[in-house]
């Protein structure tokens, strides 16, 4: 008898279904790269760099002069790393700053940082602990723990249907209300969403959602995280684009996507930030997000509200967005994600890797990240992107969706 934990089969399973991952080195994390496992120095019409179509990047900030200085200044002032909790030693001016800027920029009262997106999403919905929570089918993964972690029960309603979360809603409290142990309007309920849906590049329908949520007196909480710095004329994101700040209980994003740097934060008014550094173990228990992370981010901020970073990017979403619709591919969404609809897992990896034999580093993205029979390529341009990258990333879709029969 054993009681241990055969892992090569658990892995040989994954490697079955196509599921297996491997790491791959990048020499940098700009638009173009080297993949130290990549061929791509083998195709000589092409060079040794891949241009990369891949990341969440969206503004080309990621290598940026300005957010390096940032950096650098950060560690020089402050230091390298927190040191400790925010709420023993950790927390410095650089932190607070960063706070202040993403507060104004989301219209609330106060913003808290975190070390990543993901632990601001477990964090906050353990803290608040809600009776039940009524997820969108398609949120992220992070959202998906957080709900495991501290909702009494989970409640998943029809993507970007807010009819469905209606109807889920009225039958809670219909069952609550006949229960012999209790009435419904006695739980804490709680509407969680993405805004921006990364691998389906569509939007939420957040002013229905807050209609829904307000009917029945739950809170609505809002992912940010692939729409800040993009959306709105603050770069707040979505809720700020549609002018829902106040109809909005708890606003998260990341840091880590259109402001190239690291962490997560939340955003809301002076009690729910003020019990969320007290009670979110995620917060409380971990050290404060590196000040360099911090600084950088901050630096990234500005320039999402201050330039015309952003408009440079949804320039390139509308070029690359018709190029493929032009060649006869289905794109899904309307975002800054371009989904390109394969259906066939197989079809999907194999025209990623020829994709790749032309240096266009482009995912294939297949179940169960998505529903069975929607494999695609998740296509994510930058605001960096030259005319020639897109060209090229044009000239490699239409090649390779010939060799392998999707054209």
């Amino acid at each position: 008898m054993t009681h241990g934990f055969d892992l090569d089969a658990r892995l040989d399973a994954r490697a079955d279904d196509d599921l297996r991952r491997h790491l791959e080195v990048a020499e940098s994390v700009g638009d173009r790269t080297r993949l130290a496992d990549d061929p791509k120095g083998d195709v000589p019409e092409f060079g040794d760099e891949a241009v990369v179509f891949a990341a969440n990047d969206y503004l080309g900030l990621a290598d940026d002069d300005r957010l390096q200085r940032a950096a650098e200044l950060g560690a020089r002032t402050v230091g390298t790393g927190a040191g400790a909790s925010r709420l023993v030693t950790g927390d410095t001016s650089v932190h607070r700053e960063l706070e202040r800027d993403l507060a104004d920029c989301k219209g609330t009262e106060r913003a808290l940082v975190f070390s990543s997106g993901y632990a601001a999403n477990v964090g906050i919905v353990d803290a608040l602990s809600p009776d039940v929570v009524f997820s969108d089918e398609l949120n992220h993964a992070s959202i998906i723990d957080g709900c495991r972690l501290g909702a009494g029960e989970t409640v998943v309603y029809d993507h970007c249907d807010a009819d469905d979360l209606r109807a889920k809603m009225e039958e809670r409290a219909e069952d609550g209300a006949a229960a012999a142990d209790g009435d419904a309007a006695d739980e804490r309920w709680l509407v969680v969403t993405d805004s921006v849906f990364s691998m389906d590049g569509d939007v939420a329908p957040l002013s229905a959602l807050c209609d829904a949520a307000e009917e029945h007196g739950a809170w609505l909480m809002v992912d940010e995280a692939h729409a800040t710095g993009l959306f709105g004329e603050r770069g707040g994101g979505v809720v700020q684009r549609e002018g829902l700040s106040d109809r909005v209980d708890v606003q998260m994003g990341t840091l880590s996507k259109a402001l190239a740097s690291q962490g997560g934060y939340v955003a809301g008014d002076e009690t729910l930030i003020e019990y969320l550094l007290n009670a979110a173990r995620s917060f409380v228990f971990s050290t404060g997000l590196a000040p360099p992370a911090a600084a950088s981010a901050r630096e990234a901020l500005r320039i999402a509200r201050e330039t015309d970073q952003a408009d440079r990017l949804w320039a390139n979403v509308e070029t690359l967005r018709e190029g493929l619709e032009a060649r006869g591919y289905e794109v899904l969404g309307e975002t800054q994600i371009l989904p390109v609809l394969v259906g066939d897992r197989a079809d999907a990896l194999e025209l990623d890797e020829r994709l790749r034999d032309r240096a266009i580093v482009a995912p294939a993205i297949r179940p169960p990240t998505v529903p069975e029979g929607t494999s695609r390529i998740r296509v994510a341009p930058t605001a960096t992107h030259t005319d020639e990258d897109i060209q090229r990333c044009l000239d490699a879709f239409e090649a390779a969706g010939e060799e392998v029969g999707l054209l």
